[in-house]
C-alpha cells in the first residue's frame, strides 16, 4: 500500500497538462495533497502550497508522488537529485512513469539504506488472459476521444460519481497510472504486453448485476498514431455497451503530434462505433463529454448547445457542469 498524504511532485513540466497526474489527485483525493515541489522552470501549478521536502515532511507527507506524465515517461538527472534527497529525507517514493524507479540503482540503494519504498504503479502484477470476447453480465461505458489527454478519465470518475450519488450501482475501473494513484487498484494498461491488453481489460470488468455499471477510464485515441492500440484493447476488451465522445476543442493540434489535427466528433462516432460493435454489436454512443476548461462559461455553453444540435446527442462539461445527463443518457438504455 502506498502511504498517504503525498506531497505532488510537479519537477520541470512544461505545462499544467504534462502534470495531470498530480492535477487528478488534486481534485479525486485533495485529502492526500498535502503540498506540491516545483523545480525552477516548472510551468505548472496545482494551486497547493509549495513546500520544501523538510517543510512536507513536517505537514504530514509520507510518499512523493511523481505527477508528471512526460513522452516516454522518463526520470531524468535533475529529477533524481529531488528523489535522492526525498529517500534521505524520509519520504517513500510513487511513481507511474515506465521508467520504474527500481530499474534505477541509486535510487534502489538510497531506498534499501534508508529504509524507504519505491512503489512503481505502471507494472502489471496480474498474469492477464488473452480476451476471449465472450460476453459478459453488467453493462460497461467507455469513453473514447478525439485525442489524448482530453478528459475520458474525468468524464468516468465523473459519470460514476452522479451514479453513486443516486444511489445506483457503479465502478470506476483505472486503466492508467492516475487512475490507478486515486483509487488504489486498476490495470497499468500500456505496461500490459500487447497480446493481452484486450484480456485485461477483460479481468477488470467481470461479470456483474445486470443493473450494474462498469465505467472504464479511456486511454489515447484511435486517431493519435502513438497511441491508438491501448484504445483498441479498450474498445474490444471492455465490450462496452454504450460510448462516450470525448473531446477538447481548443487544441491547434494532436498532443505531441503538431503535424495532426483532431478529428471531428462525426468522425470519431464513424470509427469508434463500427469498431465497438465488433465485440458488442448492441453498442451505442450515447452522449458527449467536452473538455471546456480553457473556455469561459458563456462560451462554453454555447459551445455545448452547438454539439448537441449538431450530433443529436446530449453534451456537457462533466466536471463543470455534472454528469447528470450522461448518466440520464446511460439510465435510458
Amino acid at each position: 500500500m502506498i502511504e498517504t498524504p503525498y506531497l505532488l511532485f510537479l519537477g520541470d513540466a512544461p505545462d499544467q497538462l504534462a502534470a495531470k497526474v498530480a492535477q487528478g489527485i488534486k481534485d479525486w483525493r485533495p485529502e492526500n495533497a498535502v503540498g506540491q515541489f516545483r523545480m525552477e522552470g516548472c510551468k505548472a501549478d496545482m494551486g497547493l502550497t509549495d513546500m520544501s521536502l523538510v517543510e512536507a515532511r513536517e505537514a504530514g507527507a509520507k510518499t512523493l508522488v511523481i505527477g508528471v506524465a512526460n513522452r516516454g515517461g522518463v526520470i531524468s538527472q535533475e529529477w533524481k537529485k529531488v528523489l535522492v534527497m526525498a529517500l534521505e529525507e524520509g519520504f517513500d517514493l510513487a511513481s507511474g512513469l515506465h521508467n520504474l524507479l527500481r530499474d534505477e540503482p541509486d535510487l534502489v540503494a538510497v531506498a534499501e539504506a534508508t529504509g524507504r519504498k519505491l512503489h512503481d504503479v505502471r507494472v502489471p502484477d496480474v498474469e492477464y488472459p488473452i480476451a476471449n470476447g465472450k460476453k459478459r453480465s453488467g453493462k460497461r461505458v467507455l469513453a473514447v476521444g478525439t485525442d489524448c489527454s482530453v478528459g475520458k478519465m474525468y468524464t468516468a470518475l465523473c459519470m460514476d460519481a452522479e451514479m453513486r450519488k443516486r444511489g445506483l450501482k457503479s465502478s470506476f475501473r483505472a486503466t492508467g497510472q492516475t487512475g490507478i494513484l486515486i483509487t488504489g487498484d486498476g490495470v497499468p494498461l500500456d505496461a500490459v504486453i500487447a497480446d493481452f491488453m484486450a484480456g485485461s481489460v477483460e479481468w477488470l470488468t467481470p461479470d456483474n448485476d445486470t443493473d450494474h455499471w462498469d465505467h472504464i477510464e479511456g486511454q489515447g485515441s484511435l486517431f493519435h498514431v502513438s497511441y491508438s492500440g491501448v484504445t483498441m484493447a479498450l474498445i474490444h476488451g471492455g465490450q462496452p455497451d454504450a460510448l462516450i465522445l470525448a473531446h477538447e476543442p481548443t487544441r491547434d493540434h494532436m498532443r505531441g503530434l503538431p503535424e495532426y489535427q483532431q478529428p471531428s466528433l462525426q468522425e470519431l462516432r464513424d470509427l469508434a462505433l463500427p469498431l465497438a460493435k465488433v465485440a458488442n454489436p448492441a453498442c451505442e454512443v450515447v452522449g458527449v463529454s467536452v473538455n471546456t476548461q480553457h473556455m469561459a462559461e458563456d462560451e462554453a455553453k454555447a459551445y455545448l448547445a452547438q454539439v448537441e444540435a449538431d450530433m443529436s446527442l446530449p453534451a456537457t462539461d462533466p466536471f463543470r457542469f455534472g454528469a447528470g445527463k450522461l448518466v440520464d443518457a446511460l439510465a435510458a438504455l
